[in-house]
């Protein structure tokens, strides 16, 4: 029996989509681990095939990461968020806290912040996309509910959202790339930064869907 390393997945005789997913599941831990410098050769040793393998569903380490960033990022965001946020039938906070609890469940994980802390040191445009992609589909839909219920003099500005949610997401670097201690269940504490949020464009949090902060009984 041939003891070569990719033996073992010949002998399973995978079909072609689930090789390629094997593939792309150790090249996500391989690249969370050691970072995007970490090369193909060392990546087919630890999955137990030959580089040769490899490139046979992949043409390059680019084709690769892209696989990986689709799998670690894009599968992860949920098609319902924009909606989600957009639904004026439930408060703004409570349409933030839902956000924000499915979100954080989806990204806090040790993959998905240490490969993108390790592409954004390395200047990888997916990384890029990524933060475009969040702008274009999560925040801006955000931002327009926010403006929309701002009452206070100071208007709300897109740097504002983007302090509110890098902190959100900060809590799952300090845990997963600092190895700092966090709180078990962080929803608390984005509670509290939420209604921190609200409170400084004068968003009554406990205002009923489309009424102005006012007096209340």
């Amino acid at each position: 029996m041939t003891d070569g390393p990719d033996a073992g997945m010949k002998r399973r005789r995978l079909p072609p989509e689930e090789r390629r997913m094997q593939i792309v599941e150790a090249a996500v831990g391989y690249f969370a681990e050691v970072g995007l410098a970490g090369t193909t050769r060392d990546l087919a040793k630890r999955a137990g095939i030959t580089q040769a393998l490899l490139y046979q569903y992949f043409r390059s380490k680019t084709d690769l990461l892209e696989a990986v960033f689709a799998r670690v990022y894009l599968d992860r965001m949920a098609p319902h968020w924009p909606g989600l946020l957009k639904d004026r039938s439930r408060p703004l906070r409570e349409r933030m806290i839902a956000f924000y609890g499915e979100y954080t469940l989806a990204i806090f994980t040790y993959e998905w912040m240490r490969i993108f802390m390790a592409a954004g040191l390395a200047g990888e445009a997916l990384n890029r996309r990524y933060l475009e992609h969040v702008r274009d589909v999560l925040l801006a839909p955000l931002m327009e509910e926010i403006c929309h219920y701002a009452r206070g003099p100071i208007r709300p500005e897109v740097e504002d959202l983007w302090n509110l949610h890098g902190g959100i997401v900060y809590l799952g670097i300090r845990r997963h790339v600092y190895h700092l201690p966090t709180p078990d269940d962080v929803m608390p504490v984005i509670e509290r930064a939420i209604d921190r949020f609200l409170a400084g464009f004068s968003i009554d949090v406990a205002a009923l869907p489309g009424v102005p902060k006012g007096p209340q009984p």
